[in-house]
């Protein structure tokens, strides 16, 4: 009874301190999942032979880092030198564009009846508030920034030793058990891993329709949008509705119609993406039935918001393999079961 209540308490007392450094932990989490993800693409370039030299782990997770830095640079190396001028300019031309935006804006029906004149106004003081509000909330974006290079440290370090410390894990197990948790583990490293490819596929979807329906639209940086709408697609949901709210801005300096038919497009394309893109293309690459994937995503939101939703899906890889292997009978009755489903799904 002792031994119970002894290790009843240390429980507790574990689950208080998982609490109370429940935002570590949550980086730690999320750099050692995005290390599992990468390693493929690591071990891809350390299989790469320059002669007789072959590159060993940290020459290639350097080479990986800097490859994805590059592309970045050079993207907004080009695109943003552009946006920046026009920026300025506008901010110089506002006090001139402003009766130019009413006169506007009083040829839809609906905007005249609200009172456009009040609505500029206010836009005006709400976009002075916003700019203190920006300055007020710097050390918060700061802090943000730092948990992201932390979480970039972590990732290399887990990249470096992550199987160190996979085999110490191991080493805690009882001998009996271990094969099988060993088993379980790598399989779903194998579907963690897959879920890039996937994510990367719905973000080359998104960037190039995007960058097609911007530059159809005549909409202005057509390109560096739709670039960042597939970039920023890694972030489901939050990521889209960002980008989405540039492109409709950048379409509204020209005409509403541009940004009417910017909108229209990604309502459109959302529910593509969210009905039949998302569920079919994780299915084939983390094995996951799409019901499965939509819950993951709304439960990852609703726990950890944007950083929960980043890792819901091979996160739910993880769980999944772990119900499969400890949780799920495989008898003869439910394999009945399972052909007939896919029969009547057939």
């Amino acid at each position: 009874m002792r031994g119970y209540i002894l290790f009843t308490i240390l429980i507790l007392l574990a689950l208080g301190l998982a609490w109370r450094l429940r935002e570590v932990l949550q980086l730690v989490y999320v750099s050692a999942l995005f290390a599992v993800v990468l390693m493929p693409v690591v071990k891809r370039i350390e299989d790469l032979r320059i002669g007789k030299y072959k590159p060993s782990r940290f020459v290639a997770i350097i080479a990986l880092m800097l490859s994805v830095v590059l592309l970045l640079f050079l993207l907004f190396f080009f695109g943003l030198p552009p946006v920046l001028r026009d920026i300025e300019h506008f901010t110089s031309d506002l006090p001139q564009r402003v009766p130019e935006i009413v006169a506007r804006a009083k040829r839809v029906p609906l905007l005249d009846k609200l009172g456009v004149e009040n609505i500029a106004q206010r836009g005006e003081a709400a976009a002075a508030s916003v700019a203190g509000y920006l300055v007020s909330s710097a050390p918060k974006w700061l802090g943000h920034i730092f948990d992201l290079a932390t979480a970039l440290i972590l990732c290399i370090y887990f990249m470096l030793e992550g199987e160190s410390a996979y085999f110490y894990f191991l080493a805690m197990v009882p001998i009996e058990s271990r094969n099988r948790l060993s088993k379980a583990l790598v399989i779903a490293e194998g579907r963690m891993s897959k879920w890039l490819l996937g994510q990367g596929s719905l973000m080359l979807i998104l960037g190039v329709c995007s960058t097609i329906a911007f530059g159809l639209l005549h909409v202005r940086y057509f390109f560096l949008l739709g670039t960042l709408m597939g970039i920023f697609n890694i972030i489901p949901v939050v990521g889209g509705v960002i980008t989405i709210l540039l492109a409709a801005g950048a379409a509204a300096l020209d005409s509403w119609s541009k940004m009417a038919g910017v909108l229209i497009f990604y309502l459109i394309y959302a529910q593509v993406e969210n009905g039949f893109l998302t569920p079919r293309i994780m299915k084939t690459s983390v094995n996951l039935m799409g019901l499965t994937v939509l819950i993951a995503l709304l439960i990852g939101t609703a726990l950890a918001g944007v950083v929960g939703a980043l890792v819901s899906v091979p996160t739910a890889a993880l769980v999944a393999v772990f119900v499969q292997e400890y949780l799920v009978q495989d008898d003869a009755h439910a394999q009945e079961l399972q052909v007939k489903s896919e029969q009547v799904q057939g």
